[in-house]
């Protein structure tokens, strides 16, 4: 609770948080209505935050191959840029993650949930002086929706029956209610742009914090202050610099040299490594992030149910958190859910490495020969050590695994969501129908595991549009344990996210949306130096 009440202490102080929004904001975090009061007052007289200099960032996750489309972002390197200059309609809380005006400054659900009315903010403009509309709002979502778009999130937008503008007002209609609508608009894919971006959606002009200068794919973004900001407590810095860094060597020399003031994915076993240098604070965050392997179901030899649950309990995960993410994580389960959503599915079995039970289904799925596994250093810290940790696991009972190292520039558009069988991550999504939309149902384009199970869809829609939690929850675990043993994940752990920055980088905010403060790292911090 303490990072997230200095974060709003830091809005406040800012000017970009009122009373009443702080002090609803502190007491649902915990704190006493005299504890609140006394945190709004201190915070109002504190020192702002200091602004200037150039911040750079040396970022894993950068390819020649990346676009400044936020509809493909899929990896880290343009997940961070594209914060830098667009916005979404709805945001969420970094602590609680319960959604907060965005370019929405309201909203208001019909009785059933099926119609919701969003409030447009006026006043907002574009980076090239245009002002923001409703047409706008209209036309990015619609954009969303369309298949050749191909966005990330389309299986969130497939729910949605129906966008039309009203006045100040954008009004979604579904087929079927969904309390949890403002989140789903919340994706980091859906970014507020001219004409909805139809006309170039990779010239990045927002309503963000910053406005981009100069992007060379795969090395480097520039960026410099958006002066006509609509907010007032973000984009503290004249310029950023996103560097390419796939290289964790590089990226820990460049940290503990000052060549740049921020790094992600810091491999855990290089932490103590980092503590030791005098101006580098570890930055350690717990949320939704995972680990994966994942099988392509509609692939051979991964068609076989038996051998995807024989390469499940292949897995040892209490080795893989020890030693691939130092003890900064939590043991997974085969479902893409932790205990940070509401309404987890509690009481299920957790799957334990098991030789005995891997060799059984092994032989019954009737699969000769290896099994080809690809991997690359930039599809998590640690991939390719996790990979042969896995192969050596696997081999006790007797499956063999042979482990392809790929190379990391265009592992996201050659191997990821292609090959049948490889590692990767995801950062996870705001609620539990976010995550199973827009990588489980079958119509999404990131169904990176090929699960397409018409009985899972339909359970997917019905728990959407159920008011009742206790049901809701119920479902929830029904889709937990289809996916767990029948899918093609294997997750065998929720990893914290581990970044690193130098001691004059100031009001960091841990997120638990996502990685690097939720992509927000470069709007929300300030330097000190």
């Amino acid at each position: 609770m303490k990072d997230y009440t200095n974060y709003l202490a830091s809005r406040v102080t800012a000017g970009g948080l009122s009373r009443r929004e702080f002090m609803g904001r502190a007491m649902a975090a915990g704190l006493t209505l005299t504890a609140a009061s006394h945190l709004f007052a201190s915070s109002a007289q504190a020192q702002e935050p200091k602004k200037g200099g150039t911040l750079k960032l040396g970022l894993e996750g950068g390819a020649s191959t990346d676009s400044l489309d936020p509809a493909k972002a899929a990896s880290q390197f343009p997940f961070v840029a594209n914060r830098c200059w667009g916005d979404v309609l709805v945001e969420s809380d970094p602590l609680t993650g319960a959604a907060v005006p965005g370019l929405a400054e309201s909203w208001a659900p019909s009785p059933d949930a099926k119609v919701w009315t969003f409030k447009i903010r006026k006043g907002v403009q574009f980076h090239n002086g245009k002002e923001m509309t409703v047409d706008d709002v209209l036309k990015t979502m619609l954009r969303h929706t369309d298949a050749k778009s191909e966005s990330g999130a389309l299986g969130v937008m497939k729910s949605i029956k129906e966008f039309k503008a009203d006045g100040d007002n954008l009004v979604v209609t579904l087929a079927e209610g969904n309390a949890d609508l403002p989140l789903l608009l919340s994706d980091y894919h859906i970014l507020i742009q001219p004409n909805g971006g139809v006309d170039n959606p990779t010239e990045a002009v927002g309503t963000g914090p910053y406005k981009l200068v100069k992007f060379e794919p795969g090395v480097r973004a520039t960026f410099e202050k958006n002066k006509n900001d609509w907010r007032s407590d973000r984009g503290y810095v004249d310029a950023v610099e996103l560097i390419v860094m796939n290289d964790a060597t590089a990226r820990i020399a460049a940290l503990s040299s000052g060549q740049v003031h921020y790094i992600n994915r810091v491999d855990p076993k290089t932490v103590n490594l980092l503590k030791r240098a005098p101006n580098v604070e570890i930055l350690n965050t717990s949320g939704r992030g995972h680990y994966v392997f994942i099988m392509h179901c509609d692939k051979a030899p991964f068609d076989n149910n038996d051998l995807r649950l024989a390469l499940k309990y292949a897995m040892d995960r209490e080795t893989m958190v020890q030693k691939i993410l130092g003890g900064y994580g939590k043991v997974g389960n085969d479902f893409p859910i932790n205990s940070t959503y509401a309404l987890f599915p509690e009481g299920i079995e957790q799957r334990a490495y098991d030789p005995d039970k891997a060799s059984f289904h092994y032989k019954k799925s009737g699969h000769s020969g290896t099994v080809l596994l690809r991997t690359s250093e930039v599809a998590f810290p640690g991939a390719v050590d996790a990979a042969v940790l896995y192969q050596q696991s696997a081999k006790k009972a007797g499956i063999n695994i042979e482990v392809k190292r790929e190379p990391g520039d265009g592992y996201w558009s050659n191997v990821w969501n292609v090959q049948p069988f490889s590692t990767s991550y995801w950062g996870g999504r705001p609620t539990q129908d976010q995550m199973y939309s827009t990588a489980y149902l079958s119509t999404a384009d990131w169904n990176d595991t090929k699960f397409k199970r018409p009985d899972f869809d339909k359970i997917l829609l019905e728990a959407r549009a159920e008011l009742d939690e206790s049901k809701r929850k119920e479902m929830y675990r029904h889709m937990a344990m289809m996916v767990r043993d029948e899918g093609g994940l294997i997750l065998p752990m929720f990893n914290d996210f581990v970044n690193a920055s130098t001691k004059s980088v100031k009001g960091y905010v841990h997120d638990i949306g996502n990685d690097m403060s939720n992509g927000f790292v470069a709007s929300r911090v300030w330097l000190d130096a």
